[in-house]
């Protein structure tokens, strides 16, 4: 019997995007980010997407009502933030709830911060500066089975990545060529207290069942952006945006840090450009956690986070999801 929450936005109040899901303390915790309404162009280096400040949503179950606690974290209390809270995530360690999020530095170049909370609902009290060595968007962070931690983030165009190919900033920088290979999300380790980088940010290789690396003209199959890990039978699943084909896909390595081999589409496109998302298990069951834009009719900027149940099957791959087809 379908839910009838499931495939339907969780809160119409504000609009929401990006949606980071974890079970704390019982609970569903989503950490969105808040689009804003205004009638501004749009275009390929995300000027539209104008996010000021952090909600965060929880659920007690996945039908019951879904709770709003609030602003959690402002770009006007960043000291180093310039403009755009773009996609966040957020991670239990050391008694400690921390949100990662992406924003401008005063140079308009895209870092990543963290913000800390003794609870997982917020208020989140950001770090002075961003985290030394970032870049990009779309900070996403597991802590492991061992205490690791991981963080994988990056995202082409408007978030920057293609502009980190020689290790700085170069705001000229374009692509790989189509017949090169794609370029792939970054991972970092995080040290101890979550708050720097333990080494050098490394580029993680996605490569097909034969090993050959994806191609950045294989848009269908090759990174763009929204990164997400998750652990499943002791592998280590990487999802993310193919950003132009506007699908969700992913892959699977032994190893949280890869090469990760291609296995497919989780999610068929939605309503709107972007799609982001992440996973999580609760209460048994598997739930993929996305966003579109049927709430406002499809207007870019202007989305809505839902969730719907996600399946596996027997040999650990993932069914695909149509967001609009019967359930």
């Amino acid at each position: 019997m379908k839910n009838s929450k499931q495939n339907e936005p969780l809160v119409t109040h504000i609009f929401t995007a990006d949606p980071s899901a974890h079970v704390f303390e019982g609970k569903l915790y989503i950490y969105p980010s808040h689009d804003l309404d205004h009638d501004e162009p749009s275009n390929d280096n995300g000027d539209q997407y104008k996010m000021e400040d952090y909600h965060v949503l929880s659920m007690e179950d996945a039908d019951a009502p879904c709770i709003d606690h609030g602003e959690v974290l402002h770009l006007k209390d960043i000291p180093w933030a310039s403009k755009q809270l773009w996609a966040p995530d957020a991670a239990y360690k050391n008694n400690t709830y921390y949100l990662f999020f992406p924003a401008r530095d005063h140079d308009g170049i895209f870092r990543i911060g963290v913000a800390t909370s003794e609870s997982p609902a917020g208020p989140f009290k950001p770090e002075p500066n961003y985290i030394p060595g970032s870049f990009s968007i779309d900070p996403a962070v597991l802590v492991d089975e061992d205490d690791k931690a991981y963080v994988y983030f990056g995202g082409l165009w408007g978030g920057q990545l293609e502009k980190w190919q020689t290790g700085t900033f170069l705001s000229d920088a374009e692509g790989p060529a189509a017949t090169a290979p794609a370029l792939g999300p970054i991972v970092a380790e995080l040290t101890d207290d979550m708050l720097n980088f333990k080494g050098e940010p490394q580029e993680i290789s996605i490569v097909d069942e034969d090993g050959n690396p994806i191609l950045a003209g294989d848009e269908d199959r090759r990174y763009f952006e929204g990164p997400w890990v998750h652990k499943y039978n002791g592998l280590y699943y990487l999802s993310y945006s193919t950003g132009t084909t506007h699908k969700i896909v992913y892959a699977v390595s032994e190893n949280p840090q890869g090469p990760f081999v291609y296995k497919g589409t989780i999610l068929t496109p939605v309503s709107g450009w972007t799609t982001h998302h992440s996973i999580v298990e609760f209460k048994d069951k598997w739930y993929l956690f996305y966003h579109d834009c049927s709430m406002s009719g499809g207007v870019n900027h202007k989305r809505s986070v839902k969730f719907t149940e996600l399946k596996y099957n027997e040999d650990g791959t993932i069914q695909t999801i149509d967001p609009y087809g019967d359930k």
